[in-house]
């Protein structure tokens, strides 16, 4: 900005009237002898005449005043030896800016003065948002996150500065201020489709500013002002320079969470299957904070809901415990989480549990087994993972119900479970699930698929067979087969529970290498 008054003291030029608005700034100067320059003009101009057409000067003040000029510089020693009386009278009412120009001194030694500062300042602005910007810039790659960005920007404005995402949700804030008001400003907004920056009603002088990845749709948005008057412009300059590295940061965290991501999803898959175990597993998880003693929650959220379910739990470890590891697992979305006991394990379960249930709009089933230590979690999963079926088979019907299961609603399954002796177990379960095994070879599968379905449903027809993507008929033959070849009947409840221990046994045991 380069004000008024710092221009006609470089020159030596004498103000007549108006010098109360001397601090207004010059965009740029614009010579004219029009009666009525305005359509020409946008604003900000210092415009420099010899009177020609301005009359005794009244009602052209009034026109320039309306249309925002900065000032005025009338050339005497042409047209008017002096400024007229009712020009200066007009521009001290309105504290308009009014100076002479003496004869000797022609306009083209005022433009070109102005534009040389013009020039020069716009130069210091440039240099100062370049400093920022690599100010801006160690922020980023010293990983400091967008919590770094906000308070660097905080100092540099003198005012807050927020990040909120695409929903008005907010990721971080710095400064004096409270987000609630500009949160709901931006969701009224994106009800309405904004696309663009705008101007918070809820923040007086400041800004809002769109992070977009590049299809017009934005991600985020960052609102900053200052705390004492408007915004000037390094800090636009600034902040427009801040929305890249907003941008560029919130890709480090999409490509480090979609990484993490598919590292837990298989650490915990090679958990599920038995290829890793014991130390091996307690040397993969270490990365992920998971040392000593550990524990699993499980979650059995709907289909259409899983993606939200996981990626509320992760946001919830990560706030909570600060480490561990999610993943889905077939129908399940699974945390394994660092514990000192059981009584602290299900306390945190409980936490998250309540947590995701809050935020997602959804009631969810749940099941949480025993702290072990990190190489022994795959019988944390699957106690986990029982008890939550447990849960379902004692209700007669309708799946799980809402709510977290530990160990303690297994009841007398826990003997199965606290079986140590791989070999004992093995036996249990081949007793069972044998000649459903050795008489059919590869229809066996099937066979056992449809069997597990069938428990699962609570032994309702048309869901199994839907989960098992098959006709109910064909369902009916498949059952049918396993009760010939067990010897044992589904009808029966008892047969029934033997049946699930065996097949929740089976992913107990460790696979024979």
């Amino acid at each position: 900005m380069l004000p008024l008054r710092e221009l006609l003291e470089d020159l030596a030029l004498q103000v007549v009237a108006g010098a109360a608005g001397l601090d207004r700034a010059v965009r740029w100067v614009h010579i004219s002898e029009l009666a009525d320059p305005t359509p020409w003009l946008s604003g900000g101009e210092l415009l420099l005449t010899t009177g020609l057409g301005v009359g005794d000067g009244r009602e052209y003040v009034e026109r320039l005043v309306a249309h925002g000029l900065t000032g005025l510089g009338f050339g005497t020693g042409f047209s008017h030896e002096r400024v007229p009386p009712a020009l200066r009278e007009t521009a001290d009412a309105h504290g308009f800016p009014v100076f002479e120009v003496p004869y000797e001194t022609p306009f083209i030694a005022i433009t070109e003065r102005a534009a040389s500062l013009l020039v020069n300042e716009q130069y210091a602005v440039l240099r100062r948002a370049l400093s920022a910007h690599e100010r801006l810039e160690l922020v980023v790659l010293s990983e400091r996150g967008l919590d770094g960005l906000a308070g660097a920007l905080a100092k540099m404005i003198a005012g807050p500065a927020l990040i909120l995402d695409a929903r008005g949700e907010l990721l971080t804030s710095r400064g004096r201020v409270d987000p609630a008001p500009i949160q709901g400003e931006l969701r009224a907004r994106l009800q309405g489709g904004v696309r663009r920056g705008y101007a918070p009603e809820t923040l007086p002088g400041g800004i809002a500013l769109p992070v977009s990845r590049g299809d017009g749709a934005p991600e985020a948005w960052l609102v900053a002002a200052r705390e004492h008057g408007p915004l000037n412009e390094l800090d636009r300059l600034t902040l427009h320079q801040a929305v890249t590295l907003v941008a560029l940061e919130l890709l480090r965290r999409r490509v480090i969470d979609d990484t993490e991501r598919r590292l837990a999803g298989d650490v915990l898959s090679a958990l599920v299957s038995g290829d890793l175990a014991g130390a091996e597993l307690a040397r993969r998880l270490q990365p992920f904070g998971l040392r000593g003693r550990a524990g699993v929650l499980v979650l059995a959220p709907a289909r259409g809901v899983r993606a939200g379910v996981e990626a509320m739990l992760t946001v919830a470890v990560r706030d909570e415990v600060g480490g561990g590891l999610v993943a889905g697992a077939d129908a399940f979305v699974c945390a394994l989480v660092p514990a000192r006991s059981d009584e602290d394990l299900f306390a945190l379960a409980r936490r998250l549990l309540a947590r995701v249930e809050r935020e997602g709009g959804v009631a969810l089933p749940a099941g949480a087994g025993r702290c072990v230590e990190a190489g022994e979690l795959r019988r944390g999963f699957h106690e986990a993972r029982c008890a939550l079926e447990a849960r379902a088979l004692a209700a007669n019907g309708g799946g799980a119900e809402p709510g977290l299961a530990t160990y303690r609603d297994l009841g007398s399954f826990q003997l199965l479970l606290s079986l140590q002796d791989d070999d004992a177990l093995r036996l249990f379960c081949d007793s069972i699930l044998g000649p459903i095994e050795d008489s059919e070879g590869a229809y066996g599968g099937e066979l056992m698929r449809s069997l597990e379905a069938f428990i699962e449903c609570n032994g309702q027809w048309e869901r199994a067979a839907k989960a098992l993507f098959c006709h109910r008929h064909t369902l009916r033959y498949r059952i049918r087969r396993v009760e010939e070849l067990t010897g044992r009947s589904l009808d029966s409840a008892r047969d029934r529970i033997d049946f699930w221990l065996a097949l929740r046994g089976r992913e107990l045991v460790q696979p024979e290498r």
